[in-house]
C-alpha cells in the first residue's frame, strides 16, 4: 500500500526541512560555537572571570536552625488542597539531629545553570545533526556500503558527544552529593578547621572543572564539525564516489 501524494509531499517537506537545519547547524552554529567557547575560555584567566578560581567565596558558617514557628509558639501547618490544615510543618526540621544550616555556593549554582544549558543545547544540536544522517542513509543493499559505514562513524561521534554531554550535566549531581557531605561533617563537628578547608577546596575543584567541562564541549564541537565537513560528501550521498577514504 503506497502514501497518498499530499502524505508523500509532507514527508518529503519534512525530509528537506530536516536538511536544511542540519547543515545550517553543521556550517554556521557549530563553527559560531567554537568560536563563542574559545573566546569564553580564553577570558578565564581573567580574575573578573565567573570562572576564575579566586570566584569561589566560599561561605563555610554554620548558621543556626531556621525558625519553623510562629510568633505565638505554634508549629507552621500547610492548607491541603482540600480546604483541611496539615499537621506537618512545610519545612519540618524539629526532629533533625543537626538543625543547623550550611548554605550552597550561590556563585557555583549560577556556573551550573549555565553549565547545564550548554549541555542541553550540545544534545539538542547532535539529536537533529543525528536525524538529518539517519534520514539520508540509502536503503540495505548488497555492497556499496563504504558510505554507509562512513555515516554510521558519524552518528557514533554524535553519539558519543551526547553521553559526553550527559557526563557533564551529571557532574552538577554529583558535587552538590559531595558538598552535602561535606557541610554534614562541618555542621556536626564544626570546631575541626579541617573540615571549612575541605569545603573550600572544593570549590575551587569545582571552578576548575567548570572551565575543564567548557574546554571539553569546545572541543566536541571541534571534532563533530572536522568528522562531518571532511564526509559531508558520503553523508550526502553515500552511494556516490567511493575513490574518497574516511578521512
Amino acid at each position: 500500500m503506497s502514501l497518498r501524494k499530499a502524505d508523500s509531499e509532507k514527508l518529503e517537506e519534512f525530509r528537506a526541512r530536516v536538511s536544511s537545519v542540519a547543515e545550517n547547524i553543521v556550517f554556521c552554529v557549530f563553527p559560531a560555537k567554537i568560536i563563542e567557547l574559545s573566546a569564553l575560555i580564553d577570558s578565564t584567566n581573567s580574575p573578573d572571570s565567573p570562572f576564575h578560581i579566586s570566584q569561589a567565596a566560599t561561605d563555610a558558617k554554620v548558621y543556626p536552625s531556621p525558625n519553623t514557628t510562629e510568633p505565638n509558639g505554634s508549629s507552621k501547618r500547610k492548607r491541603t488542597e482540600d480546604g483541611h490544615i496539615s499537621s506537618s510543618p512545610i519545612n519540618d526540621i524539629a526532629h533533625a539531629r543537626y538543625p543547623e544550616c550550611v548554605h550552597a555556593n550561590k556563585h557555583l549554582l549560577k556556573l551550573s545553570e549555565t553549565m547545564k544549558a550548554e549541555c542541553a543545547q550540545l544534545s539538542d544540536f547532535c539529536d537533529k545533526v543525528k536525524l538529518w544522517v539517519n534520514l539520508t542513509m540509502p536503503k540495505i543493499e548488497d555492497g556499496d556500503n563504504f558510505g554507509v559505514q562512513i555515516q554510521e562513524e558519524v552518528l557514533s561521534e554524535l553519539l558519543r558527544s551526547q553521553e559526553s554531554a550527559y557526563n557533564v550535566r551529571d557532574s552538577i549531581r554529583q558535587h552538590h552529593l559531595a558538598r552535602a557531605k561535606i557541610c554534614s561533617k562541618l555542621i556536626k563537628y564544626p570546631h575541626i578547621e579541617d573540615y571549612i578547608l575541605a569545603l573550600k577546596e572544593h570549590d575551587e575543584k569545582q571552578l576548575f572543572f567548570a572551565r575543564q567541562n567548557l574546554i571539553d564541549i569546545r572541543n566536541i564541537y571541534a571534532v563533530v564539525t572536522d568528522i562531518v565537513h571532511k564526509n559531508i560528501a558520503k553523508i550526502r550521498s553515500p552511494r556516490g564516489n567511493n575513490r574518497a577514504g574516511l578521512y
